[in-house]
């Protein structure tokens, strides 16, 4: 199976599985996996996103049981997971040093031969790259990965593990939102006083850009602040410009919270981390909004979330 294609939305499974301890998964859990990845096939989405730890495991075995249940849908969905991020470590949280077996973990808890994209969950600060490149090379060529990403690295990073692995990385997973806008501030207030107080990685979203890794951006829908979530007073003015948009368009706001990711150039395709059917359904409409988005509606809306004027 070969990669999506840029601005595609993807179905992000961190709240299926039932609540965050470990243990098995119930049949109300496996019911409400199946109307999720319903909800998300029936709007196009073809990629959905995993990690070892969502849920303590849950997430990825519950999706299992809705693989289980429909013969085939395997074939015709991509399923990305991620590793390096440990539960049970007290003092460790961040471990790259033992991919192979979280990779063969999460196999066996999604009852499949392989997934199409591995995302190193988080930077590991005693990486050992060698050791990286030694583990995603034995995967990929056991055919249990086709494909290698990162999750919440700079293009700084992303360019140090490169140097090491001949797969290339074509996948870094940001936070990225209306709501969480620091990749924006970061281009434009270069050379300004302002910028001193961004700590985005400044020429992540250039590195990705010109050595082909796209952009996937985890909290796309700013937990529902600009579609209907109770949100700060702060974030009034954009989410009643999110509305009326909205209400002009004959779409949902959610689709026009996306579609205001999805304009950007960067081509960034965002993960939607609801469970709500509904909710994700409403989020059918943002590619089309993207395409239709002005210049002078995109920066209005970046205006009215950022609540002051550029420099």
């Amino acid at each position: 199976m070969t990669l999506s294609p840029p601005d595609r939305l993807i179905y992000g499974c961190m709240g299926l599985g039932g609540d965050w301890t470990p243990g098995p998964v119930t049949p109300a859990a496996i019911d409400q996996a199946v109307a999720a990845v319903e909800a998300a096939l029936s709007i196009g989405i073809t990629v959905f996103d995993h990690a070892d730890i969502y849920r303590f495991g849950k997430a990825e075995q519950v999706f299992g049981e809705v693989l289980k249940r429909s013969p085939g849908l395997r074939e015709r969905i991509e399923i990305q997971t991620k590793c390096g991020i440990r539960l049970d470590a007290e003092h460790a949280p961040y471990d790259l040093g033992a991919i192979v077996a979280r990779v063969d973990d999460s196999l066996a808890r999604l009852d499949v031969d392989y997934v199409d994209t591995l995302l190193l969950h988080r930077p590991d600060p005693l990486l050992e790259p060698a050791v990286v490149a030694a583990a995603v090379t034995d995967l990929h060529a056991a055919g249990k990965i086709r494909a290698l990403g990162v999750s919440n690295m700079s293009g700084a990073q992303i360019a140090f593990l490169q140097r090491e692995i001949d797969l290339p990385i074509v996948v870094n997973q940001l936070e990225m939102s209306l709501l969480k806008r620091d990749w924006v501030d970061s281009t434009v207030l270069v050379n300004h006083p302002d910028g001193a107080d961004n700590t985005f990685p400044h020429g992540t979203l250039e590195y990705c850009a010109s050595n082909g890794v796209r952009l996937q951006a985890w909290g796309a829908l700013a937990q529902g602040r600009y579609s209907g979530a109770p949100g700060a007073a702060a974030e009034e003015a954009a989410s009643a410009l999110v509305q009326t948009l909205a209400e002009a368009k004959n779409t949902t706001r959610e689709a026009i919270v996306l579609g205001w990711l999805m304009r950007h150039p960067a081509h960034i395709d965002p993960v939607l981390g609801s469970s709500d059917p509904a909710r994700i359904r409403a989020c059918g409409d943002a590619a089309a909004q993207a395409a239709a988005m002005t210049r002078d509606e995109w920066f209005a809306l970046y205006l009215a979330a950022r609540g002051r004027p550029l420099p």
